[in-house]
């Protein structure tokens, strides 16, 4: 074979449309041919139409094409709308998943937020479970054993723009208060700042809130630094690794608090694809959640009794504690431990 070499030609200005078919991803290929199969772009489009007006101004990104997105970011790894975007627009493969021609801008992250913030939680929980039936239907969810887990999430909120709960006073003006108090003359900053450091439990969430965002909470994250965060649980079918259910809450909130609501939503998408889906989907998924695996944060008497009152196995370990004295009123939970070591 000859060696190519760069003789400086002017490229070509036109290429035809036919000349990029062979550029597509074999992956997201066979997925668009799914999803049209099924008719998943018409379904999304029906479940959000509330939220379009018929005639206003130009159109809007399309649902079908907006919840593709949204799996884009899954399958890439990618987790925020700016980098989404950003690779749609570095992919010809992806821009043809998306139905996008070369004459086509891709949706920028801002239409991508914007959309999403105009749809309702129900309107994604809908298209969420809609998957949910495709995914029974192809023999990739079983629902009896879950697996629950959970990971923390910096909020996109800026930690110096809390403010009160009482009396929604902000962060600087509740310390130069402090200040004046403790008789200090028009405080400099770093009188306040000193101030701050000799206070105890200054960033209790009992006491303080972001305003546009009152579901982040205060906590030290696991690099040491203090943010507001986000704690997102999901519970994932064991057999297949087809995630059934996602809850949010927040960072400060303890596993043993949320494994219940986390639960409670997977056995709830569960029951609707077995009561929506069809009839293939429907024999692949178990009549219910059997057990349940999560590790030994979510341990505790409570949740190892409420899983045995529902009937659930629970497969959690139990910490080192110590010698521990246990409650008369629930020697259910006596048997945790044997349960955990099963």
């Amino acid at each position: 074979m000859a060696m190519g070499h760069d003789n400086g030609e002017q490229p070509t200005l036109f290429i035809t449309y036919d000349k990029l078919q062979g550029l597509g991803h074999p992956f997201y290929e066979a997925l668009d041919n799914l999803l049209r199969k099924h008719g998943f772009d018409r379904f999304a489009e029906k479940q959000c139409e509330q939220f379009y007006a018929e005639v206003m101004g130009r159109p809007g990104l399309a649902p079908g094409v907006y919840f593709r997105c949204l799996l884009i970011g899954y399958f890439e790894g990618i987790g925020s709308e700016r980098g989404i975007a950003g690779r749609i627009a570095d992919s010809l493969s992806l821009r043809r998943f998306l139905g996008l021609g070369l004459e086509k801008q891709p949706p920028d992250h801002s239409t991508i937020s914007r959309t999403r913030r105009r749809l309702s939680t129900d309107g994604h929980e809908r298209v969420f479970t809609r998957v949910l039936e495709l995914v029974a239907e192809h023999g990739l969810l079983r629902g009896k054993t879950l697996g629950i887990d959970a990971t923390t999430l910096e909020a996109n909120a800026a930690l110096r723009s809390i403010v009160r709960r009482d009396d929604g006073r902000a962060y600087k003006e509740y310390l130069t208060d402090l200040a004046e108090a403790e008789r200090i003359e028009e405080p400099t900053r770093e009188d306040v700042a000193r101030l701050d450091r000799k206070r105890p439990k200054k960033g209790s969430n009992d006491e303080w809130v972001h305003p546009h965002d009152p579901e982040a909470q205060i906590m030290k994250m696991k690099n040491g630094s203090t943010h507001l965060a986000h704690k997102h649980e999901q519970a994932v079918d064991l057999e297949t690794g087809a995630i059934v259910g996602v809850t949010v809450h927040g960072g400060a909130a303890g596993d043993t608090k949320t494994l219940e609501k986390t639960l409670e939503v997977a056995d709830a998408n569960l029951a609707e694809v077995r009561q929506e889906g069809s009839e293939k989907a429907r024999e692949q998924i178990a009549e219910r959640v059997e057990e349940v695996v999560a590790d030994k944060g979510y341990h505790s008497n409570d949740v190892m009794t409420s899983l045995e009152e529902v009937d659930v196995r629970g497969y959690i370990p139990e910490p080192a504690r110590g010698r521990r004295r246990w409650r008369a009123s629930r020697p259910s939970a006596t048997r945790s431990a044997g349960a955990a070591a099963a």
